[in-house]
């Protein structure tokens, strides 16, 4: 069931309202219904693979649970990863290595078609793995107790508002959110609903109507100037934050109309002044994540500056092959990772030009195009794709004419930048009037009615 549709408006009010005045315990189960039936809605088959993923985590974190030995907990957690992990290989990257290895067999002469399983990519298979891995690492280095309950553990993994696309929501966090029930302040209608009014705005006032524009110049960058490329190239930067940001508004937002609050996913990434900076502000739960359960494990900042570079770079390129089963998908976070490592050597220099506001506009400008070479790898079908768009950038002539459309997105979208500059959402609409958390809403509704003729599928939801 996708966000950005009737069904879910009526789907989300009749939970609301019955979770609302149900009794802890059938609300606990109601959720966990409401949250099957959610993702069932896409496919029922493959309910039946996440559920499998819950019952070992939870039998593993149980069995961590007392005196256990620590070959015993290792084993579990072992355990609990290969499964976790090895899932994730079959259905997302078995076809990756199969292609690789064929390419290495024949010497990368594209004689031959690849082998291939043919799987399909279960919904939000990256998101909910990451999540309940999280809790029984957690649970193996002691920083919390294992959930005895089964099916509060079950919510915490399905949990409908950020089941498919995030925010990856610690179980530190959100399994004492349920197990102690949700808060009914008065402040949660005034902020939540207000919050997902915003999110479908985002996407779909500015994210489905800019999507075309980055599509052509992506389908068949051969046939475009530079100008038609930075077109393309900004088209894409503007829908993929609004795009996810708007998804994460959505999920928060219900979250916190149902009496949960879900941590801050986006912090205005693209006024940031560094990569490293862009990094503390884009997709925080999961660069996060990458951190705490990768780039520390690796040894982090320990071992001087050679290892914390290939720290960056190895926790980089695993979180682009995260995003998905391709090359181009790797060289996006190998890139990132190269541009962290840099980040950290020229600090120094780089903390004194931002010490001035001159200085400060200049680094956001460098940053966020250096961001927008990255989206380049992210988005293009394959690296040569990727290679002839960069390459046209400097190349006059071609199709290039600037529509007048795209510059009124990008307006809107500078707009968007500025009110979320301002202070976090959540202040932002708690502290307005009723007449204005109306008015937000009455928008988010409008943008159903008045969105892009054809409706676009959030782009993080193929991860």
């Amino acid at each position: 069931m996708k966000f950005h549709t009737p069904e879910f408006l009526l789907f989300f009010l009749v939970v609301a309202l019955a979770s609302r005045w149900a009794s802890p315990r059938v609300r606990i189960w109601g959720l966990l219904a409401a949250s099957l039936f959610f993702y069932g809605w896409w496919s029922v088959p493959f309910l039946g693979l996440m559920l499998l993923s819950i019952m070992v985590d939870w039998a593993a974190g149980m069995g961590m649970a007392g005196n256990a030995s620590p070959r015993r907990r290792l084993a579990l957690l072992v355990a609990s990863l290969s499964v976790n992990l090895g899932i994730l290989f079959v259905y997302k990257y078995a076809d990756l290595f199969l292609a690789t290895v064929h390419g290495v067999r024949t010497g990368f002469s594209g004689e031959g078609i690849p082998p291939s399983l043919g799987l399909i990519l279960p919904l939000g298979i990256s998101f909910y793995t990451f999540q309940s891995m999280s809790y029984t690492i957690d649970v193996w280095r002691r920083r919390m107790e294992p959930c005895r309950d089964p099916v509060v553990f079950a919510l915490f993994v399905t949990f409908f508002p950020q089941l498919v696309a995030g925010p990856i929501v610690r179980a530190s966090d959100l399994l004492p959110q349920i197990q102690a029930g949700p808060v009914h302040d008065a402040g949660r209608f005034r902020a939540g609903f207000p919050l997902m009014a915003w999110g479908f705005v985002k996407k779909m006032v500015i994210a489905d109507r800019v999507a075309p524009y980055a599509d052509a110049v992506f389908a068949d960058p051969g046939a475009w100037g530079g100008a038609g490329i930075l077109v393309g190239v900004y088209a894409f930067a503007i829908q993929i934050y609004c795009d996810f940001s708007g998804y994460t508004d959505i999920a928060i937002g219900s979250a916190r109309v149902m009496g949960f609050r879900f941590p801050e996913n986006f912090r205005t990434p693209y006024l940031a002044t560094s990569i490293r900076d862009f990094w503390r502000r884009w997709h925080i739960s999961l660069s996060t994540w990458l951190r705490d359960y990768l780039y520390i494990p690796l040894g982090g900042n320990r071992g001087g500056e050679r290892a914390r570079d290939r720290n960056l770079l190895l926790t980089m390129l695993l979180g682009g092959l995260w995003h998905g089963a391709a090359w181009h998908f790797v060289a996006w976070g190998g890139f990132h990772g190269l541009l962290l490592a840099l980040d950290r050597r020229i600090e120094g220099a780089w903390g004194r030009l931002t010490a001035s506001l001159p200085g400060r506009i200049l680094a956001m400008g460098a940053t966020f195009h250096l961001v927008c070479v990255g989206w380049v790898l992210f988005r293009a079908d394959d690296l040569r794709a990727a290679g002839t768009m960069l390459a046209r950038v400097f190349v006059p002539g071609g199709e290039g004419a600037v529509p007048t459309e795209f510059l009124l997105l990008a307006a809107g979208f500078l707009a968007v930048t500025w009110v979320e500059a301002t202070r976090p959402l959540d202040a932002l609409f708690r502290d307005r009037p009723w007449a204005a958390t109306a008015a937000t809403w009455a928008g988010g509704i409008l943008a159903l009615v008045l969105g892009a003729p054809t409706a676009v599928p959030f782009i993080y939801f193929q991860f």
